[in-house]
């Protein structure tokens, strides 16, 4: 009987034991997929920060990347306008200072004749030079202003090139051809009779021309595209620093307002 008790006693400790084993096991599992439940969670986060946090960025190094070349767009252009000032500074612009025939008058054809043929040179190839011959064109005109009678020359270049020619055309070998234009440039002035022609106020010239290389209007036209160039690179450059200083706002407004 008491052998019975005591087996019974110990097979009842024995079930009470296993089933606070179980539980224990139950608990650590419970515990153990939770920290792992939490620890995926956290690792969630932190990877939804990340891509957050790169999203942020990517906008910000486009924009920075757009208002580099921007920026450098704007200062290429403005280097360029400034060379082409430089250039045009030392070509026509000086040339349209130095010029001596600036009066504008009005002149009457007196004479125009072809009074002789002067020797010439034309390329028919490399280093090849041959010889031939153009008609020089006299015109005379008297100066309304004054009543001075003066040679009369196409521009600058003629005074330059032979000033006891009228028009120095180019030099080729069709004699016949150099000779039918000049003829009929004669007899055009001829029938003009009064033409606009330029004079030098100082009298240091005994000559007027028909025609200015280096006017007004060139050298306004030579200017608008430098000019065009410089305004809007600095149009450029000023809207990059715009736009930078109003991002910079945006964002000391956005931090206050956090």
């Amino acid at each position: 009987m008491l052998a019975q008790f005591r087996g019974h006693f110990l097979t009842c400790h024995g079930i009470r034991k296993q089933n606070e084993h179980l539980q224990l096991g139950n608990s650590l599992t419970s515990a153990a997929f939770q920290g792992s439940k939490a620890d995926g969670r956290s690792d969630r986060r932190i990877i939804h920060r990340d891509y957050d946090i790169l999203d942020k960025r990517k906008p910000v190094t486009a924009l920075s990347a757009g208002e580099d070349r921007a920026m450098l767009l704007g200062l290429s252009m403005v280097l360029f306008s400034v060379m082409m000032y430089f250039v045009l500074g030392i070509t026509i612009l000086r040339s349209y200072t130095d010029r001596v025939w600036i009066n504008e008058t009005s002149c009457t054809i007196v004479n125009s004749s072809i009074v002789c043929d002067v020797n010439c040179s034309y390329s028919c190839g490399t280093e090849c030079w041959r010889r031939s011959r153009y008609p020089c064109l006299q015109v005379y005109v008297s100066l309304n202003s004054s009543g001075k009678v003066v040679r009369l020359l196409h521009n600058e270049a003629a005074q330059e090139g032979n000033p006891e020619c009228f028009y120095i055309p180019k030099c080729q070998k069709d004699y016949a051809a150099l000779h039918t234009m000049i003829q009929n440039i004669s007899e055009r002035l001829k029938s003009q009779h009064t033409v606009q022609c330029f004079v030098d106020p100082t009298d240091r010239m005994d000559s007027a021309i028909l025609m200015q290389i280096y006017s007004l209007v060139t050298v306004l036209h030579s200017l608008f595209w430098p000019t065009f160039t410089l305004i809007g690179g600095t149009i450029i450059i000023a809207m990059v620093k715009l736009n930078q200083s109003l991002s910079i706002m945006c964002e000391r407004t956005s931090r206050i307002k956090r």
